[in-house]
């Protein structure tokens, strides 16, 4: 009977130890994770920026940014796509989101994009922040440029209360799409 005791309190204590070092890594892995989001996320946004005319003041007016610095899309029959960013107020970074989705039919090939999805009105950002996991889908309204031209101040983009725009592809697959994207919470 001793001998078991002894046994499990040398299981507990390993597993203890075990938890308490995963919760170690776990957070410098996420805070490593976040400086690399955070830096991919700055030069995703100097390039939108520097060569989508039209994107420049958009920040201005816009309640919040999440932007996906990096999104690699393949398939063959079913596809689909994952990538990680970051959601920015007011210029600093608040949240870590995933976004990913899921495709079939024909389909051949890989890509890799970027994309940032503008809040422009507070109601759009408060409702993706108390999503469990926001899709992008037919019931939203949103203005898309993804040829990297001029994105034009027109009605859709002035009262659409997110404007999602796809930019830096490079691949294979022809046409980037936001239509069901599943954006969730990876860490705060």
């Amino acid at each position: 009977m001793q001998h078991n005791l002894t046994r499990r309190a040398v299981l507990a204590g390993a597993g203890v130890g075990l938890l308490g070092a995963a919760g170690c890594t776990s957070v410098n892995g996420s805070s490593d994770r976040a400086a690399r989001i955070d830096q991919r996320v700055d030069a995703a946004l100097d390039y939108l920026y520097t060569n989508i005319e039209g994107t420049r003041e958009l920040p201005t007016r816009a309640s919040g940014i999440l932007v996906m610095p990096l999104v690699t899309e393949a398939g063959f029959g079913f596809g689909g796509s994952y990538g990680r960013g970051a959601l920015r107020v007011g210029g600093t970074t608040t949240d870590y989101y995933s976004a990913a989705s899921g495709s079939f039919g024909f389909q051949i090939g890989a890509q890799q994009y970027a994309h940032a999805l503008f809040f422009m009105t507070e109601a759009a950002l408060a409702d993706f922040r108390a999503s469990s996991g926001f899709s992008v889908g037919g019931e939203l309204e949103y203005a898309l440029t993804s040829r990297g031209s001029a994105l034009a101040a027109d009605t859709t983009t002035v009262t659409a209360p997110v404007i999602g725009i796809i930019f830096g592809q490079a691949g294979l697959i022809a046409g980037a799409t936001l239509e069901g994207t599943k954006y969730t919470r990876i860490f705060p």
